[in-house]
């Protein structure tokens, strides 16, 4: 019996016949992927993903090719066939992943982080059933938020140990470790549990402040508004940096200046430092990876880590949710709890934080030696729970702006989608020692 669906829109937009064929190729590819080998049961299973899309779809009205996905992974599901669906998750994420590295240059430039390790994440999420938002909410709804804690944070510790254990087998070779990633990935805590690590392991560290080497801010310039750009490498004196290592390891003394940030001026040569022969000098930095800051040092004294909030889920569109997003959300609570910043000043600043990334920290990672996940699925409700009535506000108040275009923009970005998680307003199940902690307050650690 031919099917009432004739026709279903393509990604580009296109309209092509309909032909039930293909999703039965495609399940059949998720189930062999998982070892089935059964074409009929993806035949059957096809036929009830056709009744559903007839039943839900109204006269006139041509299904889009992600309303068909997004059948197939109910039905595949409530089927029981759940490494099927699982298989099926994992390769049209992969496909949405391919089609966004050709969409845009940008786009194309955030994507220098390695696939495997993108799946990997992708991977664990579908696992732990945090993958979209539905699948979020649903598990706290059932009262899961603290298992949700422990499962995101044990695999991020893990993470972290894989790091330490990578430096241990260099030990010896490896002279300096730098801890880089874009603003607010989690740099100082992931610094402070590698350094805890790193020193059980009888390795001795020395950290380098780079902060310490800030021009003085009259020296950044400013916008229209009289915001300092102080996001790009060139805030800081690479060369000093540069020349200040090579005579570390050299085995020299040298004096490390000091930045005073309630001024903004920076005063050279106040602090002696010498490391010795075992020590590993430590540096976190916003821009470690950024070759100029350690032209002089050979790559095998160099363990290049990067950090990255690499989430892997879906919001309710069935897009994935912006790391960027993630981390402007971070800064904006860390700011206003420690550093007295409005949030709305955070959101007015982000796109020279966005921008600096795209030209001076993503085009470097692929020189990483290793990455490290720091996205917390968990981290959403929280601030959902902060920061919503925040981002209302904003989406309102820059709509008809035309000087802040992209603050309105990603207000209401974030504002979509922090309508669509369910909040948290309890964050005690939340250890002191989580990485979150250094953004929210309540952390174990000084900072």
């Amino acid at each position: 019996m031919a099917s009432k669906i004739t026709q279903v829109v393509k990604r580009t937009g296109a309209v092509v016949p309909f032909n039930p064929e293909r999703i039965t190729n495609a399940i059949y590819r998720a189930a062999v992927a998982v070892g089935g080998r059964d074409r009929s049961v993806a035949e059957r299973l096809t036929q009830q993903v056709v009744a559903i899309l007839e039943r839900n779809t109204t006269p006139g009205h041509i299904p889009h090719v992600e309303e068909i996905q997004d059948i197939v992974e109910k039905v595949l599901i409530e089927a029981g066939h759940a490494r099927t669906a699982k298989a099926y998750i994992l390769y049209r994420a992969e496909r949405a992943r391919l089609r966004g590295e050709k969409s845009a240059q940008a786009q194309r430039t955030s994507t220098n982080i390695p696939y495997r390790k993108i799946y990997e994440v992708l991977n664990w999420a579908v696992d732990h059933s945090l993958h979209t938002v539905g699948h979020l909410n649903e598990r706290i709804a059932r009262g899961e938020f603290p298992d949700i804690v422990r499962e995101s944070d044990e695999v991020y510790e893990k993470d972290v140990a894989t790091a330490a254990e990578m430096i241990r087998e260099r030990q010896g070779e490896v002279k300096i470790v730098i801890v880089a990633g874009p603003s607010s990935s989690g740099k100082t805590t992931t610094t402070i549990k590698l350094g805890q690590r790193l020193a059980a392991a009888g390795l001795s560290l020395v950290a380098l402040n780079v902060d310490n080497y800030f021009f003085d801010l009259e020296l950044h310039p400013r916008d229209e508004f009289g915001d300092y750009d102080f996001e790009t490498p060139q805030a800081l004196d690479l060369a000093l940096i540069n020349e200040h290592l090579v005579r570390l390891l050299a085995g020299e003394e040298v004096k490390i200046p000091f930045y005073d940030f309630r001024t903004g001026r920076r005063t050279l040569d106040v602090t002696p430092m010498r490391v010795g022969p075992q020590d590993i000098i430590l540096i976190d930095s916003l821009h470690g990876l950024y070759a100029d800051m350690t032209r002089d040092v050979a790559d095998e004294r160099k363990f290049r880590l990067y950090i990255e909030t690499l989430l892997q889920m879906k919001d309710e569109r069935g897009e994935f949710i912006r790391w960027t997003d993630l981390r402007l959300m971070r800064r904006m609570v860390r700011d206003a709890q420690f550093r007295g910043y409005d949030p709305e000043q955070t959101l007015l600043h982000w796109h020279y934080v966005r921008s600096s990334e795209l030209r001076n920290i993503i085009p470097h990672v692929n020189t990483a030696d290793y990455i490290i996940n720091s996205a917390l699925p968990y981290e959403l409700p929280i601030m959902r729970a902060r920061l919503m009535g925040h981002f209302e506000q904003w989406a309102e108040k820059y709509a008809d702006d035309p000087q802040r275009v992209d603050a309105c923009i990603r207000a209401r970005r974030v504002r979509d989608l922090l309508r669509a998680v369910t909040a948290v307003e309890d964050d005690s199940p939340i250890p002191p020692y989580s990485l979150l902690r250094e953004f929210i307050g309540g952390s174990g650690y000084e900072y």
